[in-house]
C-alpha cells in the first residue's frame, strides 16, 4: 500500500490553496481506497479544523475535512499552530486532532510522496 502525506499551510477562507489540497486528499481516496494518506494542517489552515463552521456559500471545509476522517484519513492540526491562534482548546471536527512537529517529522519518513500545499 502507497502513502502519501499532504501538508497544508494556506488560509482556511480566503485563499483556495487549502481548499484545493483537500480536493485533491478526497481524490486520491475516491481513487485509491487503500491508500494510507495523512493531512496534516499548519499556519493558518488549522482554523479548518475547528467544529461548527457555517460558511454563507462556497465550500465547507469542516464538511471535507470530515469526509477524510470518515474514510480512515488521520487529520492533524500542528500544536503551536492552534496555540499561536488561541484556539487549542476549542471544538474540533469530528475526527480531527492536534498533532506535533515530532509527529509530522515521523510521517515524513514514513511518507512514500509528501505534498504541500
Amino acid at each position: 500500500m502507497s502513502s502519501v502525506l499532504l501538508i497544508a499551510n494556506g488560509a482556511a477562507y480566503g485563499q483556495e490553496s487549502l481548499f484545493n489540497a483537500l480536493r485533491l486528499a478526497i481524490s486520491l481516496k475516491e481513487q485509491q481506497p487503500g491508500l494510507n494518506l495523512r493531512l496534516f494542517l499548519m499556519s493558518d489552515a488549522v482554523v479548518a479544523g475547528l467544529a461548527g463552521q457555517q460558511p454563507r456559500e462556497g465550500y465547507h471545509l469542516q464538511q471535507m475535512l470530515e469526509i477524510l476522517t470518515a474514510q480512515q484519513v488521520t487529520v492533524k492540526l500542528c500544536k503551536t499552530c492552534t496555540d499561536a491562534r488561541g484556539i487549542s482548546q476549542l471544538k474540533l471536527a469530528d475526527g480531527v486532532e492536534i498533532g506535533t512537529l515530532v509527529e509530522l517529522a515521523q510521517w515524513t519518513l514514513a511518507a512514500e510522496k509528501v505534498l504541500t500545499f
